[in-house]
């Protein structure tokens, strides 16, 4: 079945806790150590939704899949034309497309809110994000060494940004 994406609901948010703390507990792409609850996890997509940003879910065969959302790159005023780009999916579902085809309308959500600049953090190696933001028409633009420490071992970030 062809995974549907949509807005994200409440009723997402154990789905998109159980996604999420895959990465918290077994990698390094995220750099929270500790599990997110359900209830934590619809409190941040309520928020994100109240800016108003996107938060988006891919479902397939009745399961969330994948979900990905913006959130303001800094608080400042002058900043309020640019966002922060994040994606995410079910390891089961990776390597399908399902990840470009998300992210492809996240960008197209936050284009349609009248955001200028999306910017994607990339905590380093990761070929794959790389390779999707890059096939997203994202390029980078920095990298910061050893700006986080986990699993035992500092970690480099790097950014890649794409106009709207």
């Amino acid at each position: 079945m062809q995974p549907v994406i949509r807005p994200a609901v409440p009723g997402d948010a154990d789905a998109i806790a159980r996604i999420y703390n895959h990465y918290v507990a077994g990698s390094c792409v995220t750099f929270e150590t500790d599990p997110v609850s359900g209830t934590e996890m619809a409190q941040r997509v309520a928020d994100t939704l109240e800016v108003p940003l996107p938060w988006l879910a891919a479902e397939a065969d009745g399961a969330i899949a994948g979900y990905a959302y913006a959130s303001k790159w800094k608080g400042r005023c002058a900043y309020r034309y640019s966002v922060e780009t994040t994606v995410y999916l079910d390891p089961r579902c990776t390597g399908r497309g399902l990840g470009r085809d998300l992210y492809a309308a996240l960008i197209d959500a936050v284009k349609a809110l009248g955001m200028r600049a999306a910017i994607g953090g990339i905590a380093l190696p990761n070929a794959a994000s790389v390779a999707l933001h890059e096939r997203l028409g994202f390029r980078k633009v920095g990298h910061f060494e050893q700006v986080g420490f986990k699993q035992d071992r500092w970690i480099d970030v790097g950014y890649w940004q794409r106009l709207l």
